[in-house]
């Protein structure tokens, strides 16, 4: 399966995860115990890498699968990375706006760009750096309202705790990224049994959260399991099967592509959801989402493009052998 293909499914898959999950409200409002969601999305990510894996033990060549606890207690990092960067998501939102804090969300491009560079060694050609800098700039644009609206005046007036955290949070969301593709690639391991590892930790993470909310609250609407599935509808269980399987494609990016690829697959389909709401939820277009559609479609060519499709080379290849090693561009097909 070529890496471009999981790419665009995994664009269009979570850009329909906001919409069904606006669909899933009842007058504006969840009738159903909305952090159940994560926690039945690992499971049936679990479920699914389980069967996959099973499948692979009965074949005539058995998977390769490191079983030493040296190596499995490795997998419990990204679900503790994960459950930092949910806490620390709650805090940035009582000193920002949601507006404020969705244009500040997208600095996880450039974290992810740099961090890939410090910890997986991998270097991005100068044309590549001026694509992920274009996507931030992009994404940034087309979610910035016009000025003279409240968003607009709030976007600078926030404390100086709620920008820090805001940075925090992109670089916990970048490193658990990179992280979760190290793990993928440090091995030959069947990637079905990466994914049960990582995703058992994921979903005993979870069970700790829905336990810990309703420690909080004393019981007060009985424990968790009893409401697991308590106002469900059909279109509630399609946002569980949408999140399940978006990670299950990020996984197989992660370990066959990387975290720049994902990088683009999400910023195109927070683009796509945009468009697609202007006519399922009368969504209101800006200048500013046209403009950040463009540049973020410039970023795309740029970074992914071949060399001869961006600079003109020179008609003696030995002429100027350098030019050609600067701005050559990383074949991901062959990862």
């Amino acid at each position: 399966m070529q890496w471009y293909f999981v790419a665009a499914l995994l664009t269009l898959l979570t850009s329909s995860q906001g919409i069904l999950t606006t669909l899933s409200q009842t007058n504006g409002r969840y009738k159903y115990d909305y952090a159940t969601i994560p926690f039945l999305a690992e499971v049936f990510k679990l479920l699914v890498s389980s069967l996959f894996l099973w499948r692979e033990c009965n074949s005539p060549s058995a998977p390769r699968m490191t079983t030493e606890w040296t190596s499995v207690r490795l997998f419990v990092i990204p679900s503790i990375i994960y459950l930092v960067h949910n806490n620390v998501q709650f805090a940035t939102l009582t000193y920002v706006d949601p507006s404020t804090y969705q244009i500040m969300g997208n600095l996880k491009i450039v974290t992810t760009g740099i961090l890939f560079r410090l910890f997986l060694r991998r270097k991005l050609s100068n044309l590549q750096w001026m694509a992920i800098i274009l996507l931030t700039i992009g994404a940034m644009t087309s979610q910035t309202k016009g000025c003279g609206e409240a968003a607009c005046d709030s976007l600078f007036s926030a404390p100086i705790h709620g920008y820090i955290l805001g940075i925090l949070s992109a670089c916990l969301s970048a490193l658990a990224g990179i992280y979760t593709e190290y793990l993928m690639k440090k091995n030959n391991d069947s990637l079905y049994w990466q994914n049960v590892q990582l995703y058992t930790f994921g979903a005993i993470f979870n069970m700790v959260r829905l336990l810990w909310d309703d420690f909080r609250v004393g019981f007060e609407k009985g424990p968790w399991w009893q409401r697991l599935l308590s106002g469900y509808t059909f279109t509630t269980w399609m946002v569980v099967l949408n999140l399940g399987s978006t990670g299950l494609l990020v996984s197989w990016l992660m370990k066959f592509a990387d975290n720049i690829v994902k990088v683009y697959s999400t910023s195109m389909a927070m683009l796509l959801t945009m468009v697609l709401s202007i006519y399922l939820f009368h969504f209101h277009p800006t200048v500013q989402l046209f403009l950040g559609i463009l540049v973020c479609m410039i970023s795309l060519h740029m970074y992914f493009a071949p060399v001869h499709l961006l600079i003109d080379l020179p008609v003696n290849p030995k002429a100027d052998s350098g030019l050609l090693k600067e701005v050559i561009v990383e074949n991901h097909g062959e990862q």
